[in-house]
């Protein structure tokens, strides 16, 4: 396991699920890479991942894919949600995030999901 620095590139995840953001936080670390949970997208270019959680914050899916273009165009962008919520998994991909999942999808790929970062 790589500990994360002040340096690492950082994955950003946009939800309201604090629960779930310790699973998400344990696999970005494990990878080596610093964590945020934010509700919008901040304006730093060290991001490597921004996950949107579709169930807490399908709201900032319409633009996220200019303002990732402007900020962090190297970013990994991945949205998620319920399987249920076909009309928020649609909107994700009508919005260009090139990865959109279910939850148990993500869920599943999380142990796997970040690359990690080289020293």
């Amino acid at each position: 396991m790589t500990e994360p620095s002040q340096n690492s590139p950082c994955v950003v995840f946009l939800s309201g699920d604090l629960m779930f953001a310790s699973r998400v936080r344990g696999a970005a670390e494990a990878a080596g890479y610093a964590f945020q949970l934010t509700g919008a997208l901040p304006e730093q270019s060290d991001i490597a991942y921004v996950i949107v959680d579709l169930s807490t914050r399908s709201g900032v899916v319409d633009g996220l894919m200019h303002s990732c273009a402007a900020v962090c165009p190297d970013a990994t962008v991945i949205a998620y949600g319920p399987h249920v919520q076909l009309s928020r998994l649609d909107a994700a991909k009508q919005a260009g995030i090139p990865t959109v999942m279910t939850r148990g999808q993500f869920d599943r790929s999380l142990p796997r999901l970040f690359t990690p970062k080289s020293v």
